[in-house]
């Protein structure tokens, strides 16, 4: 009967019920998950959309990055499950089973904890100018905020960690922070193999994610398999394999993924609201937040999507003329009165191998540019906008994320790398949306015969119309 005060359950539409370690029930100078899951910083994911700004056009995708971490930590204790034998068996000196739970479990909650307001969005258009992104900051917050309380987890559901173990947050840190170039040199094995979870092809995030955003979109009710992936996931001496059983779930997995960029993530209406979103943001930003996050912690805590648009919407009532002004087009946004409206739209995808630097619908800059080239010169100065959003379907050979997934053929009783299996090869390694925009949709025949001509004059081999 103890089990039922150690551990509490949160119902979830996507996994059911999600089990987590309970305060009422461990030992006194031990920190229960349900303590970090409470923890201020865990529950401001509460007030940050998933989807940024497409909860504006999907009207029933109103869920936050709280709901998707819960989620992704219940999928990383599962995994856990399944792979531990096999992960002792290549690498040896493991951890526990214990604390190798705990760590995925910790480290998938954990995983977007440096998220702002916006999600992604906030990364490129405020972030950066400090040289900053969420997995940065975030490993900050888990060393400076998280350290001591999750040194303090001794339990998750279904295991503890040995006597001498204590979970280490540098690890955490490890697992959700993107890889580089050589820097999993110093790393243990275990660890390395670990970090496939968060940064290879299927995660413990995407795969949540997915499934989740799908759902609330209304999208899908059952996209993937996520059974069959789990059930023909394993770890070999290579790293993380997939059992040739599997490879069809994990090519529908990649599809519906890339499935929901078009549908969803870039959705036209979406993007019109980012392009609208960004040029208020340059303006706002330094009415909403002092300076380096990293430097006001305690202020970042308190950055939402929620703090942001009760701030704004008291803008209009400014005394300042231009904040008054800022907060009118604020106003707008809210109501959804976007101005920019799409006029044309292709898509290109680039197999391995093919230069995508080399195509001109692949950089913003010079797609504007040679699409005003394509314009009657009357028009060549009218006020329009490009979008180029790219989609990575799998990582390219030579990014520092590649490599961490391979393919066990049954029939050779060999592991190969996936490129070797024709189902995979017919992925592309990434794809961009090319779209122009124009003020209440206005010059959209002319616009979409000059894309045609860029067409035509070969600025878009392999170009798709939609």
């Amino acid at each position: 009967m103890e089990h039922f005060l150690n551990e509490s359950l949160v119902n979830d539409p996507i996994h059911g019920y999600i089990p987590y370690t309970s305060t009422a029930g461990v030992p006194s100078g031990e920190v229960a998950e349900q303590q970090i899951i409470d923890h201020p910083w865990l529950q401001r994911l509460r007030q940050i959309h998933q989807l940024q700004t497409a909860w504006w056009v999907f009207p029933s995708a109103e869920h936050t990055r709280f709901q998707h971490v819960l989620g992704a930590m219940h999928l990383a204790g599962r995994a856990a499950d399944t792979l531990y034998d096999r992960l002792r068996e290549v690498c040896g000196d493991v951890p526990s089973r214990g604390y190798v739970r705990s760590l995925l479990r910790m480290a998938a909650l954990l995983h977007d904890v440096g998220h702002g307001p916006f999600g992604h969005f906030f990364d490129k258009h405020f972030l950066d100018d400090f040289g900053l992104n969420h997995e940065i900051l975030g490993g900050e917050i888990i060393r400076r905020e998280l350290g001591d309380p999750l040194r303090a987890i001794r339990r998750s559901p279904g295991g503890c960690l040995r006597e001498n173990e204590i979970l280490d947050p540098a690890e955490i840190v490890v697992l959700i922070t993107r890889p580089k170039r050589n820097d999993a040199d110093d790393l243990p094995r275990w660890l390395r193999f670990l970090r496939s979870l968060f940064s290879g092809l299927y995660t413990v995030d995407n795969m949540d994610f997915v499934l989740r955003d799908a759902y609330m979109s209304g999208y899908s009710a059952r996209a993937f398999d996520l059974e069959r992936l789990l059930h023909y996931s394993t770890f070999t001496e290579q790293g993380f394999t997939i059992h040739d059983r599997g490879l069809s779930a994990l090519v529908r997995f990649i599809a519906v993924r890339g499935e929901l960029f078009q549908a969803i993530y870039f959705h036209r209406t979406v993007r019109a609201i980012d392009l609208a979103l960004q040029e208020l943001f340059a303006e706002s930003k330094r009415h909403l937040f002092p300076g380096n996050p990293l430097e006001h912690l305690d202020a970042y805590q308190r950055l939402t999507d929620w703090s942001i648009l009760v701030h704004v919407s008291d803008w209009e009532r400014s005394g300042d003329p231009a904040l008054a002004e800022l907060g009118r087009r604020w106003s707008g946004l809210l109501r959804r009165e976007v101005e920019w409206k799409m006029a044309c739209q292709r898509e290109i995808f680039f197999r391995p191998g093919e230069a995508e630097a080399s195509s001109v619908l692949s950089n913003a800059r010079a797609f504007e540019a040679a699409i005003r080239d394509h314009l009657p010169r009357a028009l060549r100065d009218v006020p329009l906008k490009v979008d180029t959003p790219r989609h990575v379907h799998r990582p390219d050979a030579h990014a520092p994320s590649a490599g961490q997934n391979f393919l066990y053929d049954s029939a050779t009783d060999a592991v190969r790398p996936l490129d070797d299996r024709e189902l995979f090869r017919q992925i592309p390694v990434s794809s961009h949306v090319c779209r122009v925009y124009s003020r209440h949709g206005r010059h959209a025949r002319e616009l979409a015969a000059a894309m045609d001509r860029l067409v035509r004059a070969g600025g878009a081999d392999d170009a798709t119309n939609m």
